[in-house]
């Protein structure tokens, strides 16, 4: 199973979200700290779940790196997070049109 793969198990049972995008960017960072060649490390994750509701943004990270402890610092060195309510998601698409 690859790291996205993990990471996608374990936020869907944690979340139920009703949308996860997992971005692999670790092609994006050869050269950087936390590179390792053949290794996903970085990562992007949009997450829209109603478990968010009334969490502040800072609350809501604590909730999906608590859920990702044992992947965060070995193999996943960076975690980029956007986490959303479904009502902020609907409002970000609107004004997107």
């Amino acid at each position: 199973m690859t790291v996205a793969e993990i990471i996608r198990e374990k936020l869907e049972k944690a979340f139920a979200p009703s949308r996860l995008t997992i971005e692999d960017e670790s092609h994006k960072h050869r050269g950087h700290a936390g590179h390792r060649p053949g290794v996903e490390t970085h990562f992007n994750v949009v997450i829209v779940a109603a478990a968010f509701e009334g969490a502040t943004r800072v609350a809501r990270h604590r909730m999906v790196t608590a859920v990702l402890a044992d992947e965060i610092g070995n193999p996943v060195h960076a975690l980029a997070l956007r986490t959303l309510t479904p009502d902020e998601a609907a409002k970000a698409e609107g004004d997107s049109s």
